[in-house]
């Protein structure tokens, strides 16, 4: 995840895949950018500040109406008003996502506008504070025996309606701590874990990286480790290890500050595993997450390791420095690819599997719902929001005109369109588990490739593109669980004391040289590397989500290839489910089970098997 909005995310670093171009480098005049006047109008608008009054009134009135009461509700017949209870809930959860969404995604525009930034602040204390007023009703809801409430929903369709909501909600009960804690734990966020978010954003924001005697933000800097030219991609890296090292103290605190905090929560709670809690938001069982991490850590020799060597040959090294990773083949194009070109790309793809999904994804170009140029002040990296039902996602991209900027146009719209489909079933329960979120995303990235790839009939064109692409699932795939297994080591080590800057260098370079292998020379400045993760500070463990969604997605796309018909009917039903239904529920009409222990050497093979044909091609 990245910026200022919990339901955002940056991108996977998946890297270039080849696609023509045809403009001159540099020229990237006209991007869009976005029209958030569908939220609000403006910071001053009148519509913006009635809907926080209105807010904040109706949270109380809903409190004054329904605390204490939902049990004796839920036990009348028909499950009583129990069913207005909750609508009422929605609309109030509906009114307040709209705002926060406005805030959180004016302030990603330029996080470095005070203006700004002193609205998002003061947005996000007044939206905490009306939620208090609501917090009682998710614990109350959950002290209602379960007969009580299977009756309920039984008997009332209106209750019924919401039994996805309700039982997700129950899942979180033996976790719930007494009302007032909750109450606490709610507004102390503002000044806790929220300001050491906003504080991370703003500094990671303000960066410059000096290459050349000019200052770059983070996001031209890191695109210059893609550069052709390695003694530039060696610039990049040694200015992004000066000033990483140059604000290590505030990272370090950063992140101490915390894993302490997540430390403190998953004790009051009653979790014992560190990552216990992000398994749970992700409905997804433990032992399927470690059994992922175990398939590819065991599959480090097979991909990462063997591909890095393979790739330092083609490159004419004996090893790959770190600069060198990201390296575009000698076969890749250069050019910049114009947006016109980039929007075809992606919205061909799409239509080639199914009209409807381009027809949706088409919107988000028609309806000025993405913002695509670099700036000063943007948020790094990517994301797309989901808003709220009522209104429509947005997409943010910093689109450079590079290969790997398409890839992520795909994967950003993947999510752009899932969202659009599952807002059907509403603020309370369109929202999917992390680890099937990037199931649209992934396969929207891997339809753009299969289409760009069928047309390609140079041999070198191809070489090229299968590299990238293998590439690109090291780093969603292996680059991920690494990360996961960086943050485990991190938190488990904070339990007995804060840790050194130095003491996480080490931690991160000792799970680097475990993922990337002995074809990898980690040169020193790398091991300050992790400082700029947003993930590690935004969503905890959020990062084998991506490697669960690589993985699903292509055995999903297997099933895709062999399928003769219904295919696309059965992937439409699961996108619009939204966080309805359990990951098992969502696989089982495609033949696939995620629990079952052979399942990720099945994702696994489809990226060992296009490093087979690259070898193949050596020959």
């Amino acid at each position: 995840m990245n910026g200022p909005l919990d339901t955002t995310h940056r991108s996977a670093p998946i890297q270039e895949s080849a696609i023509a171009g045809g403009q001159e480098a540099g020229n990237l005049d006209g991007l869009p950018e976005w029209n958030l006047s569908d939220l609000y109008p403006s910071i001053d608008a009148p519509e913006l500040a009635a809907d926080m009054e209105k807010a904040a009134r109706d949270a109380v009135a809903f409190e004054d109406r329904w605390k204490g009461k939902l049990a004796e509700e839920a036990a009348k017949p028909n499950g009583g008003d129990l069913a207005s209870a909750i609508i009422a809930c929605e609309r109030l959860e509906e009114l307040m996502g709209r705002i926060f969404s406005y805030a959180g995604l004016l302030y990603a525009g330029d996080t470095s506008d005070p203006k700004r930034a002193k609205f998002y602040g003061d947005v996000q204390e007044k939206l905490t504070d009306t939620s208090t007023h609501l917090i009682f009703f998710g614990l109350e809801l959950n002290h209602i025996d379960d007969e009580v409430i299977e009756a309920a929903m039984n008997a009332n369709p209106a209750i019924g309606h919401y039994r996805p909501w309700l039982a997700d909600l129950r899942m979180d009960k033996p976790y719930q701590l007494e009302d007032r804690i909750e109450q606490l734990f709610a507004e102390k966020s503002v000044t806790g874990r929220g300001a050491w978010n906003r504080l991370f954003d703003e500094t990671v924001t303000a960066l410059r990286f000096t290459v050349d005697g000019e200052q770059l933000p983070l996001e031209p800097t890191l695109n210059l480790l893609q550069d052709a030219n390695r003694a530039v991609r060696k610039k990049a890296s040694d200015a992004l290890a000066e000033t990483f090292k140059a604000n290590l103290r505030t990272f370090t605190l950063i992140t101490n500050t915390l894993a302490k905090d997540k430390e403190i929560s998953d004790r009051w709670r009653g979790f014992k595993d560190i990552a216990d809690s992000r398994h749970l938001a992700n409905r997804v069982e433990p032992e399927v997450v470690d059994a992922l991490a175990k398939a590819v850590q065991d599959a480090y020799p097979r991909l990462s390791h063997r591909y890095y060597a393979m790739k330092a040959k083609w490159l004419g090294l004996d090893v790959l420095e770190n600069w060198d990773r990201n390296a575009p083949l000698p076969e890749t194009p250069q050019t910049v690819i114009p947006w016109n070109e980039a929007k075809e790309t992606v919205l061909s793809a799409y239509a080639g599997f199914a009209p409807e999904m381009a027809d949706i994804a088409r919107d988000f170009f028609d309806r000025d719902w993405i913002d695509a140029p670099t700036r000063p002040g943007k948020a790094p990296g990517a994301f797309a929001h989901p808003t709220v039902p009522s209104v429509h996602p947005y997409v943010l991209l910093n689109y450079m005109g590079k290969p790997h900027d398409v890839m992520t146009l795909a994967h950003e719209l993947g999510h752009g369109v899932h969202q659009v489909l599952a807002a059907r079933q509403g603020v309370l329960m369109a929202s999917t588990p992390l680890t099937l979120a990037e199931t649209a995303s992934v396969f929207g990235e891997m339809l753009t490739f299969r289409s760009l790839l069928e047309r390609t009939t140079d041999k070198r064109e191809r070489k090229a593109m299968l590299a990238q692409k293998a590439e690109d699932m090291i780093n969603t795939v292996v680059r991920q669980i690494a990360f996961y297994q960086f943050e485990r080591r991190v938190h488990t080590e904070r339990r007995n004391g804060e840790l050194t800057a130095e003491r996480l260098g080490e931690i991160w370079l000792e799970v680097q040289k475990e993922s990337l292998g002995p074809a990898v020379r980690l040169n020193p400045g790398y091991e300050t590397f992790w400082s700029d993760i947003p993930h590690f500070i935004h969503s905890p463990f959020y990062v084998y989500a991506y490697a669960f969604g690589d993985c699903l997605v292509n055995s999903l796309y297997a099933v895709y290839q062999n399928a003769e018909k219904g295919f696309q009917e059965k992937y439409f039903d699961l996108l619009k489910a939204g966080g309805t239904k359990h990951h098992k529920e969502l696989l089982a009409p495609f033949g696939l089970d995620a629990s079952d222990p052979g399942f990720w050497q099945k994702g696994l093979s489809v990226i060992e098997g296009i490093i087979d044909e690259l070898e193949a091609m050596e020959d």
